[in-house]
């Protein structure tokens, strides 16, 4: 009888613990994903919708260790940060606690501070703020918040991957910088010139332009300027419809001269890439076209469903934590979550991956890529133009791991 009783007591203990364990189970956890669907950058918002759609259904209920269920709905921002703001205010009034963002570091400023004042009023109605490309290191430095967790590499950390790669190549001796007139370009500008003048001062920067962003229908002046510079290599942070039209300028002009990018692996660029037949670029990311295990799947499963690329890699890891995290805290409370995913670490496609808790900056590995045509080795076909992007080196976290000056002000 005793026997029997410490084992029904014993059973008893399980299934609490059990109960305790998935108590979130079952949940829907709504995320409003707030980006440009209209306007210049309509193409890059739309897959990257797709991207978060798509990997959460596929990383909903038993998927996930929280057993939760995923949904997301896009709020259009145009890419302003006004209209950002107006699309949160919409998502928060439709009972939406986490948001995510990407596409511009100014929308993605403007969320930050707008999430944390919000939460600061609101205590127990706290909002989170997944940013998965929105690069901006002011945002994981001087203007931190708690409740924001990036999910990209920061522009410092892509360009200390990039300029250690760049070191070891001895045909760089002019470089041409073309960016964005806004703070990432701005930045890219800032911390490739710095980066260099410490790895490689003999490398001369022939040209330094900054343009208007989703502005400009024809790139041929600036083209133009860069051929009678004498550059022997390009870099630019361009993104979008502003990186498509360098490239179709440059193939038009004959400009066939080596590019460091950042984006060139976003919607509409691969096909002006191959448009202009073979040709040397570079890419600093984290994570590239020719993955195998999970993310080939994904990535494999989605061009069959969309006849797109899944390029946006971000959006696993953001799955993967938020699904650890909840099943850490035992529930979907933004405020339990925020907490359980600082300081988190979860096996990606590319090795382990951490929230750094100082400033919610994620480490991971970095991937320079190369443009080329695809092979028996690499054989994803990007934008089904027969070309790819190959990785040509991996970079552990702690290469690319910046300093942060982040102050974080938790909630008490």
């Amino acid at each position: 009888m005793r026997r029997l009783v410490i084992k029904t007591l014993a059973l008893t203990a399980f299934a609490a613990s059990m109960s305790a364990a998935l108590a979130q189970s079952g949940e829907t956890v709504k995320i409003a994903h707030i980006d440009p669907f209209s306007g210049p950058f309509a193409n890059v918002g739309v897959n990257q919708y797709k991207s978060w759609q798509f990997v959460a259904d596929r990383m909903s209920g038993k998927n996930n260790p929280a057993g939760v269920k995923f949904e997301v709905t896009q709020f259009d921002n145009k890419g302003s940060p006004q209209e950002s703001l107006t699309a949160l205010q919409a998502a928060i009034d439709q009972g939406y606690r986490y948001i995510t963002q990407g596409n511009g570091s100014g929308a993605g400023l403007a969320l930050e501070d707008a999430v944390q004042k919000y939460n600061d009023r609101n205590p127990g109605k706290e909002v989170i703020y997944l940013n998965y490309a929105a690069v901006d290191p002011a945002m994981t430095n001087e203007k931190c918040s708690y409740w924001h967790f990036r999910l990209d590499a920061d522009t410092t950390m892509k360009m200390e991957a990039l300029t250690s790669f760049m070191k070891g190549q001895p045909k760089i001796k002019k470089v041409y910088i073309i960016g964005q007139n806004y703070s990432h370009g701005q930045q890219v500008s800032r911390y490739f010139k710095e980066d260099m003048k410490a790895k490689r001062p003999d490398v001369q920067i022939v040209g330094d332009d900054l343009h208007p962003i989703g502005q400009v229908k024809d790139f041929a002046p600036y083209v133009a300027k860069i051929k009678a510079s004498g550059a022997d290599s390009i870099v630019t942070g361009n993104w979008g419809t502003d990186l498509t039209l360098l490239v179709k300028a440059l193939n038009e002009a004959g400009l066939k001269i080596p590019m460091y990018t950042y984006y060139a692996g976003v919607t509409g660029t691969p096909t002006a890439l191959a448009a202009g037949g073979d040709s040397e670029v570079y890419v600093v990311a984290y994570g590239h076209s020719n993955h195998t295990g999970d993310l080939g799947k994904t990535g494999a499963d989605f061009k069959k469903k969309f006849n797109d690329d899944y390029y946006t890699y971000a959006v696993t890891n953001g799955f993967n934590l938020l699904g650890q995290a909840m099943a850490n805290a035992k529930s979907t409370n933004p405020a339990k979550v925020a907490a359980a995913m600082e300081g988190l670490s979860v096996k990606s496609f590319a090795g382990e991956v951490t929230m750094r808790k100082s400033d919610h900056q994620l480490q991971q590995s970095m991937f320079i890529t190369k443009w080329q045509k695809v092979d028996k080795k690499n054989p994803y076909s990007v934008e089904n133009t027969g070309y790819t992007f190959v990785p040509i080196k991996q970079l552990d976290p702690y290469v690319s791991s910046t300093p942060t000056s982040c102050q974080m002000k938790r909630p008490s």
